[in-house]
């Protein structure tokens, strides 16, 4: 049954009518023909498109079933599909395996919650959306209306926080209320879209966030345990408090400096974590190893091969490497480079060959993020219109032996020992504060750097010519 299945999904022209039709059928020199030829009652012909192929249900094929679903799926409470949905209904009813998208219709909970929305007869906003429970669900439905135009773009990682935060406050007294919401509302979001709006790449500062209103909530419980008010807080009650917990609780500045500022607090001294050097560091014999393995072992997928050699030999952060695009790819003469910041980089010829492959590669993720809409990814995931996620990213790569955090250290220390610190900097788009720290964890002096650059300056200035 696969082999005859194959050949059902695989209509031809038939050499005996012409026809397009599956070629069930081997004439005596071993010519395919369809069932009419091969004198057989089987037709498997489309009642309703014509098309020759294997039937889906009803005399019909997958691809008519398909659009019949659709439409039944999307309608609104007048029987149509409502013109906001419309080019969602495009996009499925054109996917190159329709069969699937079936099975995706019938079971998904992503495809209920679609049918749910355009029940309801009215527009699709985000703030709409907002008003449902958070859960994978919606953010993936959010995500597809975004990514087909249905909806703006927005920064989700910060816009998704109002809605989380009334989840959190649901149960919490009044009073906390009234601190928190303006603290995240009126210092943390618009902080965080102000540097968001500044950075040169995506960054994720919501879990962040998260856990800086999660501190303040748990600082606030703990006064209320201990008979404090915020008011009457001093300085010895806040190091008891910072001698219970870990690391985590030192984001309690944020709170105290936001509430010093209006006055409800005295200033307070949180201390600064000392920086740490890096400890966990992969053997640069075991990096060249899985750097060799990243480039030559052709039974790795493409994908995991890619970004493990970008991570061994540039150390770049995983979250750097999944949003990588196809357009910071360029070629020049015969060499290609990736402009990870400011400055193209020269690529060596066989990871540019895998980069090359990777981006001209067909996507084998789900239907709807092959849309031709949005950032060209190098790395799509599951969700359209978005890059794979770290976490799925960092788990592959340790399924062939590479620990992203260590390979990371290892590239930038050896990284460090043979470049300035400015030149690190700018070509990788670390601040250059952390690239002097990765120098001088390398023990590497960029003296000579300046020392260089200003005989450089010098010789421009004398060979300028005179007017």
């Amino acid at each position: 049954m696969t082999c005859y299945t194959a050949v059902l999904d695989a209509p031809a022209t038939c050499s005996g009518c012409s026809r397009h039709q599956p070629l069930i059928g081997i004439t005596e020199d071993g010519t395919g023909i369809c069932g009419a030829c091969s004198g057989t009652a089987f037709d498997y012909t489309c009642r309703t498109c014509g098309l020759g192929g294997r039937a889906y249900a009803d005399s019909q094929c997958a691809r008519c079933v398909l659009a019949e679903r659709v439409q039944q799926v999307l309608s609104g409470p007048d029987g149509y599909v409502p013109a906001q949905l419309q080019p969602l209904r495009d996009a499925l009813a054109h996917v190159d395996r329709p069969r699937s998208i079936l099975g995706w219709l019938k079971h998904s909970p992503n495809a209920a919650l679609f049918a749910s929305l355009a029940a309801t007869g009215e527009p699709i906003t985000h703030q709409q959306l907002d008003q449902l429970l958070p859960s994978r669900h919606l953010h993936y439905v959010r995500h597809t209306l975004v990514h087909l135009g249905v909806l703006s773009e927005r920064d989700e990682e910060l816009d998704r926080i109002p809605a989380w935060l009334d989840t959190i406050l649901a149960d919490r007294s009044a009073r906390h209320v009234q601190l928190i919401c303006p603290y995240v509302h009126w210092y943390l979001l618009r902080r965080a879209r102000r540097r968001a709006a500044q950075r040169r790449r995506p960054a994720e500062p919501g879990s962040f966030l998260r856990t800086r209103v999660l501190v303040a909530l748990e600082f606030l419980t703990w006064l209320d345990e201990h008979g404090i008010a915020l008011g009457e807080l001093t300085q010895g009650d806040l190091d008891r408090w910072l001698d219970t917990g870990n690391t985590r609780i030192y984001t309690i500045r944020y709170f105290l400096s936001w509430t010093t500022d209006r006055g409800l607090t005295d200033k307070l001294k949180v201390p600064s974590m000392p920086r740490q050097q890096p400890s966990q560091l992969m053997d640069e014999d075991e990096r060249w190893q899985l750097l060799k393995r990243c480039l030559t072992d052709s039974a790795m997928a493409l994908d995991t091969r890619v970004a493990g050699a970008l991570i061994l030999l540039f150390g770049l952060h995983a979250s750097h490497v999944r949003h990588l695009t196809a357009t910071q790819l360029t070629g020049r003469a015969d060499n290609t480079y990736l402009t990870l910041d400011r400055h193209p980089i020269l690529l060596p010829p066989c990871l540019a060959k895998l980069l090359h492959q990777l981006a001209e590669a067909p996507h084998t993720r789900a239907a709807l993020t092959r849309v031709d809409r949005g950032e060209p990814w190098l790395f799509p995931g599951l969700v359209p219109g978005r890059p794979t996620s770290q976490t799925g990213l960092s788990t592959k790569l340790l399924a062939y032996g590479i620990n992203t955090r260590p390979a990371r250290n290892a590239a930038l220390v050896a990284l460090a020992g043979d470049l300035p610190a400015p030149v690190l900097a700018s070509i990788l788009g670390l601040h250059l504060e952390t690239a002097v720290r990765w120098a001088a964890f390398a023990k590497a002096s960029w003296a000579d750097y300046l020392a260089a650059r200003v005989a450089d300056l010098r010789q421009q200035t004398n060979t300028t010519p005179q007017k």
